[in-house]
């Protein structure tokens, strides 16, 4: 159980803990980080294991407190738009409780995460054009800090100016600062109405500006998502399908109507036309907007399936929306270049883009040396776009370097202050952000 406890879904090596705490309750929490305090023993926060940058892994041993147990709806107000949960509620049990109320909670990593590990890494996903991120649907948060204190953070009103934003504090801290216990989160409408839509492309950088018109234009486009054509030939290889080799659009529209999302659906779509769109698909029937959206969803398996028992390293980067264009073509380059597997997509729409570069245990350290120089080219040059090393993974251990180049050592020797005056004795997740 320790071992699986040290080990995400990342490439990275997993460092087992020594214990596996099951609290269930926010006492039990603080009851274990007093002892944990006292003695000096590390502790790591556990949700479900589905980070990517070895925000898990327990380099000094010590105990991980699995939340898991703490999954339950605490308090609803569908009047107020909120509710608070849990930290061990996963995305997708929020929603299926939510049901009878008409509202869900939109973001979504793309895995059925613990509401407490999304808030701990500043999650978002491909409905961010939208919905925005965790940092932007985080009303407050219950804190376990190192020596057992609770915290309470933030309130449900929808505005404040009482004092620091100590909610937006945690947001991001990745288990560093305390344990996130519950979480109160802005909800929104589940819409009425969903219509998919899909365009082909000659090019990436006649889809990157498509996509940079429907924002000027202020289309409420939900999803936004652009693959590069390897992308396409590995969903192709992988589903035994036939889609043109080309970048490509996914989009999603919804709202409260179907003439109100017909009618963003067909500027959206006029738009994407006059930047060359073709082969334009769109449907509102839900196993056709399934379809349609297979090539997206299945992508990171079909990545992985371009080499027999294949790995992958997942990189994160984000740009202004402007420059996502030549970051995606630049990286694809790359890859070319190097000889190694990179299918590239993003989520279009907020410049976050993704390189899967597939790897096994049967490359040498050669390819794994390109790979991983493929990996450093694309944050170098989206650190020189104004861009940032992670717009949605977070740091973990595997991004510290990058995330020193990107802030500077002032902004590193601020966050280590705040550390040090929240953990004197270090035993948050350490070895996590910085050193």
């Amino acid at each position: 159980m320790c071992t699986l406890h040290g080990d995400d879904e990342s490439h990275h090596e997993a460092v087992a803990p020594e214990v596996v705490a099951f609290p269930e309750s926010t006492e039990e929490v603080r009851a274990i980080l007093r002892l944990c305090h006292e003695r000096r023993i590390s502790v790591i926060a556990y949700g479900a294991g589905t980070s990517l940058e070895g925000h898990i892994q327990a380099p000094n041993g010590g105990v991980c407190i699995d939340v898991s147990r703490l999954d339950q709806m605490v308090s609803e107000h569908p009047e107020d738009l909120d509710c608070r949960v849990q930290a061990g509620m996963t995305r997708s049990a929020v929603n299926d409780a939510l049901r009878h109320t008409g509202l869900h909670f939109p973001v979504d990593p793309g895995a059925d995460a613990t509401l407490g590990g999304m808030a701990a890494c500043g999650a978002s996903g491909t409905t961010s054009v939208r919905y925005g991120t965790m940092r932007d649907n985080v009303l407050g948060l219950s804190v376990v800090l190192a020596d057992g204190t609770l915290l309470e953070t933030g309130s449900r009103a929808r505005k404040s100016s009482a004092g620091y934003d100590l909610t937006k504090l945690f947001l991001g801290s990745e288990g560093t600062l305390g344990v996130i216990t519950e979480v109160a989160l802005r909800l929104h409408p589940v819409p009425v109405c969903v219509e998919a839509a899909t365009a082909r492309f000659d090019s990436l950088e006649a889809a990157a500006d498509a996509v940079q018109a429907l924002l000027l234009h202020g289309v409420s486009v939900a999803r936004c998502e652009l693959l590069d054509a390897t992308a396409i030939d590995a969903f192709n290889a992988y589903s035994k399908q036939s889609q043109e080799s080309c970048p490509s659009l996914f989009l999603e529209f919804n709202g409260p109507s179907s003439e109100a999302v017909a009618a963003h659906t067909e500027l959206a779509l006029e738009l994407c036309e006059e930047y060359g769109g073709r082969d334009i698909q769109r449907s509102q029937d839900e196993a056709e907007r399934t379809q349609l959206w297979k090539a997206r969803h299945e992508l990171y398996y079909a990545s992985c399936a371009l080499k027999t028992n294949g790995k992958a390293i997942v990189t994160d980067a984000c740009v202004p929306i402007s420059r996502l264009a030549e970051l995606v073509k630049a990286t694809a380059a790359d890859v070319e270049a190097q000889g190694v597997v990179g299918p590239c997509f993003g989520h279009a729409g907020d410049g976050n883009f993704h390189c899967i570069l597939v790897y096994n245990d049967d490359d040498d350290a050669d390819y794994l040396q390109r790979l991983n120089k493929v990996n450093a080219n694309l944050i170098e040059r989206t650190l020189a776009a104004g861009g940032t090393c992670t717009g949605e993974h977070g740091v973990g251990s595997g991004k510290k370097a990058y995330l020193l180049r990107e802030k500077g050592e002032s902004a590193i020797q601020t966050m280590r202050a705040l550390k040090k005056a929240l953990d004197p004795s270090g035993i948050m997740n350490s070895g996590k952000v910085f050193d």
